[in-house]
This record gives structure tokens, C-alpha cells and sequence, in this order.
């Protein structure tokens, strides 16, 4: 009798080049990619997530990636002010400021940094939340957030396919090495449910194309497809039914490490999260001879730990040596 199955799994995604500690990895797009970057960081990976903050749409991360790469110059006539805030329709309001001088000096950074680590990057991850965007109607720009502008400010338009090609293949262009592209598993009701497979849709065809062009160092992973059609339930979601549960982001994560790691790599990541792990728990009795012990084997076991930045954790274990004097 054949084994019976109740869920359709993704098959095995190929890799064009491993992940492993060496790496330099740059996160872009929308707000998923936030959660694929703190799986690294909790990890200890070298990560440099979102350097302009969230963004959803492809035209927007082309953008982003152009401003970094050129150092572009951020200049007061790139700012609005809105309720006392000075925002750039290029950026997250994460980098907004008070003042002029404030928010320029925040966009300015966080532009140089990202030029930094996208030199130094060996890997670049690109989430695409949606294919909808919204244009200025004074000077025709898309926009990367709206930050609550009035509607009339803005017509809101469909990137066909060809639009997204061509965003993909300037990002290729821009970045030299290896590049993997994912759809947001998030869904964006604001659209519209229809609109909103519309835009998936138009994503993927885009993605597919491009990665034919580019076979030798495009991938993609499937995390939407991975929350539709392996997990395929609403206890999968957070209470707004919209964006993936906690439980679903480690699992989608988990099929992500076994695709983009090697096995070294993992054994390596494993031992990592033990420590990770000890470090985070609080001992009932800091004093005693059997958290000293304790405190001695993290440490000993961080040690024989090659190329992973364990700094805090080690700093974290010999401070608690020294309370346990």
C-alpha cells in the first residue's frame, strides 16, 4: 500500500553558490525580507538588511539599488514635510527626522552603508512584495512609500511584465554575483484579492523570464509558493489573516537554510543556535559550581568555533564567570 500523503511539499531547488559563514549577504524588498534577515542575524550570519528600509514593489528596489550604488547625494528637494517629519518618497519613514538636516543625514547613511556592504556582498536577496505602484503626479516618479500623502497625489498603476524585466535585469546588471529573488508570501488585501493574485502572477512570469537570461546566478525560492501550496491553511497566518505566523516564517526559513547552505554549514549553524540558545536562558541560581560549568563549556564551545562572530555571547558567559566569583 503506498504511504498516504496529506500535504503537497516543494521539490528540491537548485543553488548556484552555497551560503555558508563566509558570506556577505544584502536583503532587499518588502516587509518578509525582514523576517529572512533576523533568521540570519539570529543565526550569525553576516547580514546587512534593508539599508532603505522596506520596499514592495520592483521599480522601487531597482531604485534603492542604483541610489547605493551610485552613493547618490541625498539634497533638500528630494524631502517633504509632513506633520513636522521631513520623509523622502525614497525611503522607509524609519528614516525620516525633524529637521531637514536630521533626515538627510539618515537617508545619507543609510544610502553610503548599503553601497559598503553591497561592495563586500557575495549574495543578494530580493523579496517582491507586489507588482502595483503608485506614481507622482507631478513629476511621474514611483514612489517607494506614500507616507500618507493625500490620493490625489498619486495614480496607482500595474507594472506589466516587461516593467518587471526590466527592473531585474538593471538589478542583475548592477550586482555582479550571485542574486535570489522570492515573492512575499503576504497578502496584499489592501489590492484586492483578485488584484492581488494579479500581481503574484505577474511577478513570477517576470522572475522566470529573467532567470532563464541570467541562469548561472539567478535563483528562486519559492516562499509563496511554500505558504500556498505546502502549508495551504489559515493556521499558517497571523490573526489578520495576511501575513504568515511566526510558526510558517521559521518553517518557510527552514526549507530556506536546507536549500542555501551546505551541510558543513548547518552542523555549523547548529552548534550556533545551541550557543545562541544558552546565552538567551537566565540560570535560577547564577552562583552555583553547576552554572560555572556551564558558563566554561559555552565558552569552550564558542572557541573551537571558526569565522562566526560570537563576541556577545562570549562576552555575555564571562561576565556571568565573573558574578559567579
Amino acid at each position: 500500500m503506498d504511504k498516504m500523503k496529506f500535504r503537497t511539499e516543494i521539490e528540491h531547488i537548485a543553488w548556484h553558490k552555497p551560503i555558508d559563514y563566509s558570506s556577505h549577504i544584502v536583503t532587499l524588498g518588502s516587509c518578509f525580507a525582514e523576517h529572512i534577515s533576523r533568521l540570519f542575524i539570529e543565526r550569525k550570519f553576516c547580514v546587512t538588511a534593508q539599508p532603505t528600509g522596506i520596499l514592495f514593489n520592483p521599480a522601487s528596489i531597482e531604485r534603492s539599488m542604483r541610489l547605493m550604488q551610485t552613493r547618490h547625494q541625498i539634497t533638500e528637494q528630494e524631502l517633504i514635510e509632513s506633520d513636522g517629519r521631513w520623509l523622502s518618497y525614497d525611503f522607509h519613514s524609519s528614516f525620516a527626522g525633524s529637521s531637514r538636516e536630521e533626515a538627510m543625514k539618515n537617508m545619507q547613511h543609510a544610502i553610503d552603508a548599503g553601497n559598503e556592504a553591497l561592495q563586500s556582498a557575495t549574495h543578494l536577496i530580493i523579496t517582491l512584495g507586489t507588482a502595483w505602484v503608485y506614481r507622482r503626479r507631478d513629476n511621474g516618479a514611483i514612489v517607494a512609500n506614500c507616507h500618507k500623502q493625500p490620493a490625489a497625489c498619486f495614480s496607482r498603476e500595474l507594472l506589466d511584465v516587461e516593467d518587471i524585466c526590466s527592473s531585474l535585469r538593471a538589478i542583475m546588471e548592477m550586482f555582479e554575483d550571485d542574486v535570489t529573488v522570492t515573492i512575499s508570501p503576504v497578502r496584499h488585501i489592501g489590492d484586492g484579492l483578485v488584484d492581488n493574485s494579479l500581481s503574484k502572477a505577474l511577478l513570477r512570469v517576470a522572475i522566470e523570464r529573467v532567470q532563464r537570461e541570467f541562469a548561472t546566478r539567478l535563483c528562486y525560492f519559492p516562499s509563496y509558493e511554500i505558504l500556498m501550496d505546502d502549508l495551504r491553511d489559515y493556521r499558517f497566518y497571523g490573526d489578520d489573516l495576511v501575513h504568515p505566523s511566526s510558526q510558517a516564517v521559521e518553517y518557510i526559513g527552514e526549507k530556506f537554510f536546507e536549500t542555501a547552505t551546505t551541510p558543513a554549514c548547518q552542523q555549523v549553524m547548529q552548534r550556533v543556535e545551541r550557543i545562541v540558545t544558552a546565552a538567551n536562558h537566565r540560570p535560577m541560581n547564577p552562583h552555583s559550581e553547576q552554572y560555572r560549568d556551564f558558563c566554561q563549556r559555552q565558552l569552550q564551545a564558542i572557541a573551537n568555533i571558526e569565522g562566526v562572530d560570537l563576541s556577545k555571547e562570549k562576552a555575555f558567559f564571562e561576565q556571568m564567570l565573573q558574578i559567579n566569583l
